[in-house]
């Protein structure tokens, strides 16, 4: 499982962080993919675009996982 630091924000758009970590190529797709419920966090199954991702949240898409630090 990957990890991403959040430093000093306090959080992380699902979109932007699915494009930063590379488990995506664009922004774009990225907004479809998960409109479509092809991404979950915590487990569960997320629709929002632009969802706040926090500090100890796991994403996955696709068989691949990142946790934020």
């Amino acid at each position: 499982m990957e990890e991403f630091k959040l430093d000093d924000r306090g959080y992380i758009e699902l979109n932007s962080l699915l494009k930063v970590t590379g488990m995506i190529d664009s922004g774009g797709l990225a907004k479809s993919l998960i409109a479509d419920g092809h991404v979950t966090v915590n487990g569960e199954v997320e629709l929002r675009k632009r969802c706040k991702i926090y500090t100890d949240t796991i994403v996955e898409f696709d068989g691949q996982k990142v946790h934020v630090v």
